[in-house]
């Protein structure tokens, strides 16, 4: 989440300030800020945005992410992964024909969809990401919330994993591999 007086106190930093430097970091497609999905456009404004790192490698490499890390603690390893699949999705929606954006979605009870891509009419895919080889119930919370607030316009959620098999969950939900990103 992005609060800049909170960013700014751990380096030292007042909030202003590391609100330009998050802004040089975006000139430099470093990182980018994800706007929050709301079914209100008005609420979308004043929700706080969330910053992404384009940059999975450049990420590992800050996290010191080595591959007996990812071994010992999946948690940093999602949050790379997270990252690693944003730029792949940044780079469909930007070569893809129409208008796409991407957003995420959070409430206050902390039901997350990682990312939600939203085309020019408002129809939406949630994409949840796990750094898991399996798929629980649970990981499915953030995407029906959102198909529950979303109601017709969110045309499918997929849960994007590190299995092998394309799933479906029911009502519009997938399990689908990571793989799926490049390909069938």
């Amino acid at each position: 989440m992005c609060n800049y007086s909170q960013l700014g106190g751990q380096v030292g930093l007042d909030g202003k300030t590391a609100a330009r430097y998050v802004g040089v970091f975006e000139q430099m497609y470093l990182l980018k800020r994800i706007e929050v999905w709301a079914r209100n456009r008005l609420s979308r404004v004043v929700k706080t945005s969330k910053l992404q790192f384009l940059d999975s490698g450049l990420l590992a490499a800050l996290l010191d992410l080595s591959a007996e890390e990812v071994h010992r603690d999946r948690t940093r390893f999602g949050n790379a992964l997270e990252t690693f699949v944003f730029g792949e999705l940044l780079k469909h929606t930007s070569t893809a024909d129409g208008d796409y954006r991407l957003l995420y979605y959070r409430d206050a009870d902390k039901f997350e969809v990682d990312f939600v891509i939203e085309n020019a009419a408002g129809q939406l895919v949630g994409v949840e990401v796990k750094a898991a080889a399996t798929v629980k119930e649970g990981d499915l919370r953030g995407l029906k919330k959102l198909a529950g607030l979303a109601g017709g316009q969110l045309k499918m959620g997929v849960l994007l994993y590190d299995g092998i098999e394309t799933m479906p969950l029911g009502d519009g939900l997938w399990a689908a591999p990571l793989s799926s990103l490049w390909g069938s």
